[in-house]
């Protein structure tokens, strides 16, 4: 099969869907793998480490041509018309974007959202969400380690004794849990939130102290537990007695690092200006969910899309893309992630084989034969 890994176009986006790594093992199956020149020189590979793997360098209209089009963001209205009808497109084609997705309908192209594939064990080694959000949890606290203008750790110097950096962690998914995980080596003191109960014991095992709120109601309890790994919207009267100890904890804070998302809502917002306004000066905030939430910021109403401002004396950063901030790794993740994924979808033959009774299969795909599937 001709598998096609075009540069990536959208601004800002260093990852690349195939390393060195995955092309030697694609190419090992007896498919043709042709990168586009300089698909891979922001994530740190150049073209000469993907010829010695067996790849071919092409231009943006060969590696397009290809029946099998292998991508991190979803194509534009332009790559679109690049590809040839019945061309199969696996990336992050970003499950909720209606337009995106009748667009690829409309250009005739088999594509396949990898962020769509269901949080089961048997999935685990394709989650696109988790590897990449495991990277942006640790980017964070580097972000803001090196905004912040005192050091993380505590320190006793002849010149006196320095006081360990208060970081709070809002949303302890893996992007949250990476960040406590990497804040704790720094030798920061850690405390975090999160509407799920479950995670209290994943947080204290990595040394932070979780944030309890307690479940007053049946319906509280229920949306606690989420669902597929996610968390649910929750009641107003538990988000209000949260809202009251998550400001008591901010407002003591250096670091708020927030990554709570929901997927196909606006994302909650955890810190308001208040909040902002009673931290220290010098604090800072990284928002992971920057741009996701209802009136354009994130989690922080302040926080604005891959800027970083300073309000009432806080540094905000809204970085959107952090997984883009440590590209070779990212892309060697997520490069695994596509490996494993069309083992799904091709046949030991070498030939596509969709097979919708295959559950991650049925639930990646998003559009096929001039419509959308994702309802």
């Amino acid at each position: 099969m001709l598998i096609g890994v075009p540069t990536e176009t959208t601004v800002g986006e260093t990852r690349v869907a195939v390393t060195p790594e995955t092309a030697k093992k694609l190419k090992a199956q007896g498919h043709t793998i042709r990168i586009q020149s300089g698909a891979g020189v922001s994530a740190s590979v150049p073209d000469d480490a993907y010829t010695a793997a067996g790849a071919e360098i092409t231009d943006a209209a060969g590696a397009f041509s290809c029946e099998l089009v292998l991508k991190v963001r979803s194509p534009s209205e332009t790559e679109a018309t690049l590809m040839k009808p019945g061309t199969c497109v696996v990336g992050m084609l970003n499950p909720f974007d209606a337009t995106g997705l009748q667009q690829l309908a409309q250009a005739g192209l088999t594509g396949f959202a990898l962020e769509a594939a269901p949080r089961t064990s048997r999935a685990q080694s394709m989650d696109v969400l988790s590897s990449q959000a495991n990277i942006a949890g640790y980017k964070a606290v580097i972000i803001a380690a090196n905004q912040y203008q005192r050091f993380f750790p505590m320190l006793m110097t002849a010149a006196g004794t320095v006081k360990a950096a208060r970081v709070v962690i809002l949303g302890v998914g893996v992007a949250g849990l990476q960040a406590i995980a990497t804040a704790k080596r720094l030798g920061a003191v850690i405390e975090a939130s999160d509407v799920r109960p479950s995670v209290k014991e994943q947080v204290e095992s990595l040394g932070g102290k979780f944030i309890d709120v307690s479940y007053d109601t049946p319906e509280e309890k229920e949306a606690a537990v989420g669902v597929g790994g996610y968390a649910k919207p929750m009641p107003q009267s538990w988000l209000d007695r949260q809202k009251t100890e998550v400001a008591k904890r901010v407002a003591m804070a250096d670091i708020v690092i927030s990554t709570a998302l929901i997927p196909g809502r606006p994302a909650p917002t955890l810190i308001t200006e208040e909040m902002v306004k009673s931290m220290k000066p010098g604090s800072v905030i990284i928002d992971i969910a920057a741009g996701k939430g209802p009136n354009g910021g994130g989690n922080c109403p302040l926080s604005e899309a891959d800027k970083t401002v300073v309000k009432y004396g806080v540094t905000l950063v809204g970085e959107t893309n952090l997984p883009a901030l440590v590209a070779a790794d990212a892309s060697s993740l997520y490069a695994r992630n596509v490996l494993d994924f069309l083992k799904l979808i091709i046949s030991k033959e070498g030939a596509l084989n969709i097979d919708l009774n295959d559950d991650i299969v049925a639930a990646c795909l998003m559009t096929q034969a001039g419509e959308v599937k994702r309802k």
